[in-house]
């Protein structure tokens, strides 16, 4: 019998040393010796399955073990041709808008598949946006914790410092070509409407971006920025004043300019084909990621994990890891507590509903209204959830948890001391859930989707968490 050393298995097997060297240690490599102080495998070993190590914590009711489901197809089969994702998605809106959404999603299987329109919004992505963004290994807050290595994928250096430009530059170019003089838009913690007016500045449209009063006080600096690169911020108090009903007067503005204006909806929600488009837009993400971490690493990361409000971010990330064996987590806000109006973790406590011209899960009141959702991250805060979401939820292949708004703020400020790199708070969510899992995992690799950078949260932050920024 012919044996080989650990970097020799390495190369053969495509993998880093060090998880070899894991694979030993949790006795997975078949016919393994130790002797003379060094690992000896034999030639003919056969390479464990590239999966999550059962009996550990983060780890037990893995969806993976459950769902049956053919992912090979699923872009090609999902949504459907009137966008439903299962019973989730479609379109419920007045006459009107249903012949403006006939255009944009008739614009979109034609203009945006084109090999014209593609190739320009790959020159954009490469020379305005900046992709591809990197990978990060998080050695330090890795170490902090053990042995499991906590990935980030760094869409805070996506140009304007967060995803939401992936889809505002696609969208945007998508009206340009039908012709639209105006971008409308909501946002939530800003970012939306920051990068939807620096498309509408790119392209040279008008843009009106609707903004909750509440979050307009919390994102003061994004609402600067807006106003900076040539947009009109437009107050909305009505309601909590918040991410739903600045939803909701944007689409009051859009049915009324439908026919000179496009909406460009922020997260993956909405009427079809909204869902659609966010979705193939943002899977650049996903796509960049999976390679950059087999190159990085020689194999797949155990869990990839991102924050969920509508779900934009998660869905850009999941996509490409649907059909391989990787566990997928999405993270959503449990705020103050599981009482409704005190979170906005619509996949662990919401009902189907229509909402916002979709059928998906939504917070409800008792007398099912739709509930206040609350969240300290202004981009969670909506009281529904993407559509494909609900549906990925329903089948089992991904896992929805959620994280307080303590625990969220404790990631926020290790990844910062600990690493240099001062995260959304939006996105602390999906790192603070990779913390709660390196406290209790043997091993493994986590990839987060960092979402956005916290230069927005971090006057709100150092004055609601001073114990913390103090420490």
């Amino acid at each position: 019998m012919k044996y080989l050393s650990v970097s020799e298995i390495a190369k053969k097997w495509n993998i880093n040393e060090r998880r070899v060297r894991v694979l030993l240690k949790e006795k997975r490599i078949e016919g393994a010796i130790y002797q003379n102080h060094k690992y000896l495998i034999p030639e003919n070993a056969t390479k464990p399955l590239d999966r999550r190590v059962k009996g550990q914590r983060c780890f037990e009711d893995s969806p993976l073990e459950k769902t049956q489901f053919d992912f090979t197809n699923y872009r090609k089969i999902y949504p459907s041709e009137d966008g439903y994702f299962g019973r989730y998605g479609g379109s419920f809106l007045p006459p009107n808008l249903k012949k403006a959404m006939k255009e944009i999603y008739d614009g979109y299987l034609t203009i945006a598949k084109s090999a014209k329109f593609i190739s320009e919004l790959r020159e954009i992505r490469k020379n305005y946006q900046g992709r591809p963004t990197p990978i990060y290994h998080c050695r330090n807050l890795s170490n902090y914790f053990g042995k499991v290595q906590i990935y980030l994928k760094r869409e805070d250096l996506n140009h304007g410092g967060a995803h939401k430009l992936n889809n505002a530059m696609g969208q945007a170019l998508l009206a340009k070509y039908l012709g639209k003089k105006k971008l409308i838009a909501e946002t939530g913690a800003g970012s939306h409407g920051s990068a939807v007016a620096m498309a509408a500045a790119y392209f040279d449209l008008k843009c009106d971006i609707y903004m909750g009063s509440v979050d307009i006080k919390k994102q003061a600096a994004n609402v600067s920025r807006i106003k900076v690169l040539g947009a009109n911020v437009i107050e909305v108090s009505e309601g909590s004043g918040t991410l739903k009903e600045a939803v909701d007067a944007a689409f009051e503005a859009y049915s009324k300019e439908y026919k000179t204006a496009f909406y460009c909806l922020g997260s993956a929600v909405g009427p079809h084909p909204y869902p659609l488009m966010v979705r193939d837009f943002q899977e650049i993400i996903g796509r960049e990621a999976k390679e950059q971490f087999l190159e990085m690493t020689g194999e797949l990361p155990d869990i990839v994990t991102a924050c969920v409000g509508g779900g934009s971010n998660a869905i850009g990330m999941f996509e490409a890891f649907l059909n391989e064996p990787v566990n997928i987590v999405g993270v959503e806000p449990l705020g103050q507590g599981k009482e409704i109006g005190k979170n906005a973790a619509t996949m662990c406590f919401g009902k189907e509903k229509v909402l916002h011209g979709f059928n998906s899960l939504v917070l409800e009141n008792p007398d099912g209204s739709p509930a206040n959702a609350y969240s300290i991250a202004s981009g969670l805060d909506y009281p529904g959830v993407g559509p494909e979401h609900a549906f990925l939820k329903e089948i089992g292949r991904v896992k929805y948890e959620a994280i307080s708004d303590d625990e969220a703020a404790e990631a926020f400020f290790l990844l910062s001391r600990l690493e240099g790199i001062i995260p959304a708070i939006e996105s602390s969510h999906a790192l603070a859930y990779a913390i709660k899992c390196a406290k209790n995992m043997n091993s493994g690799s986590i990839l987060v989707n960092l979402s956005g950078r916290g230069d927005k949260d971090m006057d709100f932050m150092v004055e609601k968490y001073p114990h913390m920024f103090l420490n």
